[in-house]
């Protein structure tokens, strides 16, 4: 065999399994049509979390004469933010690239299609490899009826453009992550935004308490939010884009103009045009290869991860199950055995989870308990300016074990580890309770509302 492993796609799950297999001493290629450090480096997280912050940015300096800072106008130059925006990224495929030669992994350009179990065509090569991890990620999924012209009906990819001038009015279809996060970045940029989502609740499968909290801030930003809601087409006229909205609930339609609209349904499976399935790999219905706890398709030596290898679509899942694959390829006594995967909105507030929702406690026959922390409450959100939001402690009353955070507020992602870590470690919540932590910080909220679960907590009522 020309490699120990081969890694078809260079994104955050591929080349951490590539790196992972080189340090434990395996002979390591990496297969990748693009650029290195896939959807989520190139088109994906580190893009939009410049614009998210660049956004931010804007919005801050109109609340800073609050504290007496006074600016002059704020004025935005789109090329230029395009341009900074496109840096980082630059910079960051440029490192995953030094990492990858500096591990003597060879990297090579072309689309992979199996020819057999361990034959792959890679562009005009043929590269023969003992285990084959497939690492091939997702795209955006789209709609018949708004067909993506990355101009006036963009997918995430298209929104990463900012158009000069700024578009006056934006509709997302869709009130996930990607939907939120993009009418967030283009409410700060100047646009009137509105978000419509299908199901009863926006982001889907979150705590509900946790998602009224974050709507409550997020409305009071300005965007519009509509959940069992559809859009059915749209006209392109010489004022807008025509979209015809209807209620799911009533059947009630109205048509609204748009400058912009963005098509945020989710995301499918990169699992097609490889041959998979003519070599023995199992694909579900819905386009996602079947794995077990060690990333082993039906084909033993044909590994997937990521997106690809089925839900949570996150770039740190992915990362993770790289390493695992890595791990078992090479000998390695490793699973994918994890209690909780987090998620994150990176909004201001952001959204940020890990563990069991309330409801999904109480149906797995938990006798529920829960603690509830206000940033109201904590001076060092005041000093921030940012105080929307709480943290929600999710327990077992019987032995106070840990089943899950939830905090909606600022720097939410950064506190969410601590939550992430208890619960791998199956911390009770006696056990937070009882660790100092720093003063005056947010993490004191993580802190107050395990007190709460027991009705300790000092800055807020325990009735």
């Amino acid at each position: 065999m020309d490699y120990d492993v081969l890694v078809i796609g260079a994104g955050p799950g591929g080349y951490h399994a590539a790196i992972r297999a080189a340090q434990l001493g395996l002979k390591t290629a990496v297969a990748e049509m693009g650029a290195v450090g896939g959807v989520c480096l190139n088109v994906g997280c580190i893009p939009t979390k410049a614009l998210l912050h660049a956004g931010e940015q804007m919005a801050e300096s109109k609340h800073a004469k609050e504290f007496g800072l006074t600016f002059n106008e704020t004025k935005l130059d789109v090329a230029k933010l395009n341009g900074w925006k496109e840096g980082i990224v630059k910079r960051l495929t440029g490192g995953v690239s030094s990492l990858l030669k500096g591990n003597k992994i060879t990297v090579v350009t072309g689309e992979a299609r199996f020819l057999d179990a361990h034959t792959v065509q890679v562009g005009d090569q043929k590269i023969t490899a003992q285990n084959i991890i497939v690492a091939t990620g997702s795209e955006p999924a789209s709609l018949p009826t708004f067909p993506i012209d990355q101009q006036d009906i963009v997918d995430s990819t298209g929104a990463l453009v900012v158009p000069d001038p700024i578009p006056g009015r934006v509709l997302c279809i869709g009130g996930g992550v990607i939907g939120f996060e993009f009418a967030h970045v283009y409410n700060n940029l100047g646009s009137k935004v509105k978000v419509i989502e299908f199901a009863p609740q926006v982001i889907p499968g979150a705590d509900a308490d946790a998602v009224k909290e974050f709507v409550k801030a997020i409305k009071k930003q300005g965007i519009e939010i509509e959940v069992r809601t559809k859009a059915n087409k749209f006209e392109k006229k010489a004022d807008g884009l025509h979209v015809e909205i209807e209620s799911v609930e009533t059947g009630a339609k109205r048509t609204e103009v748009f400058d912009r609209v963005l098509v945020a349904v989710g995301r499918r499976p990169r699992s097609k045009g490889m041959n998979l399935e003519g070599v023995g790999v199992k694909i579900s219905d819905r386009g996602f290869i079947e794995i077990n706890d060690k990333l082993q398709t039906s084909v033993p030596h044909i590994y997937a991860i990521g997106d690809v290898a089925g839900n949570p679509m996150l770039a740190h899942k992915a990362m993770k199950e790289g390493l695992v694959a890595a791990e078992v390829i090479a000998g390695k006594k490793s699973a994918m055995d994890v209690v909780a995967i987090p998620g994150v909105v990176y909004t201001s507030p952001e959204f940020a989870w890990v563990g069991l929702t309330e409801q999904e406690a109480k149906d797995k026959g938990y006798k529920v308990k829960t603690g509830v922390f206000p940033f109201a409450a904590s001076g060092r959100a005041m000093t921030l300016q940012s105080t929307d939001g709480f943290v929600k402690m999710v327990s077992d009353a019987d032995t106070d074990l840990l089943l899950g955070v939830h905090i909606v507020g600022p720097h939410a992602s950064d506190m969410l580890g601590e939550a992430s870590l208890g619960l791998e470690m199956a911390a009770t919540v006696s056990d937070i309770a009882l660790t100092i932590h720093a003063h005056p910080t947010l993490g004191e909220a993580v802190l107050e509302a395990a007190e709460h679960v027991h009705r300790q907590a000092i800055h807020i009522s325990n009735r």
